[in-house]
């Protein structure tokens, strides 16, 4: 039998509102199941997150890399791979292929608080628009991450060329590649209003 995985979604929702999973339940769950990253929505739908494919693995490692070397000479925050879970205040459960959290912040967590999935909503996140997602399921959880407090979101949209912009307050802002904001760079983001000193230069992602 031969079985193709061409159509398979990068998410599927499993909706276990009825059963109502504690904090506590769904953090054991993830546990148990290291290797299957799982979300949990403010509903109390389980979504279950394929792992990505090659190229969007190696743009992942980029971007996060791009603001690790930024942040080990800024010292202002701790940055976390997608394999972090955050517990959003409005009562969902994401792990954005990127984020970034003020050091201040982290620092008011307690230990135990630290150790599993944090309580907050990061200060700044990505996430990155594999081949087979969905763009309205994605818009539609970077504006949960807007509603729950995340001060600088970037949506990046690689089929399409371009980035959606989601600043805490403001509308979405659409920037189409090559266009930029940041003088002389074809495609870079001015993140200094949230990461002071950072331009994300997307010039290898796009």
């Amino acid at each position: 039998m031969t079985v193709a995985y061409s159509n398979i979604p990068d998410t599927l929702p499993l909706n276990l509102s009825t059963l109502q999973l504690t904090d506590e339940q769904f953090y054991h769950l993830c546990i148990a199941n290291p290797e299957q990253p799982l979300e949990l929505t403010a509903a109390g739908v389980l979504i279950v997150v394929s792992p990505v494919g090659g190229e969007s693995g190696n743009k992942e490692l980029e971007l996060g890399t791009d603001i690790t070397i930024w942040n080990r000479t800024a010292e202002l925050g701790k940055v976390f791979s997608s394999s972090t879970i955050f517990k959003l205040p409005l009562g969902s459960q994401r792990s954005p292929d990127v984020a970034w959290v003020e050091l201040s912040r982290w620092n008011a967590l307690t230990e135990e608080n630290r150790q599993k999935f944090p309580p907050l909503a990061p200060d700044f996140i990505i996430e990155l628009r594999s081949r087979t997602d969905e763009l309205p399921e994605l818009q539609a959880k970077m504006v949960e991450y807007r509603d729950n407090g995340v001060r600088l979101g970037l949506l990046i949209n690689s089929q399409d060329r371009q980035v959606e912009i989601y600043r805490l307050g403001r509308e979405v802002e659409i920037l189409p590649a090559p266009s930029s904001l940041v003088e002389d760079l074809p495609l870079a983001i001015d993140c200094g209003d949230v990461l002071p000193g950072f331009i994300l230069n997307l010039d290898r992602i796009l």
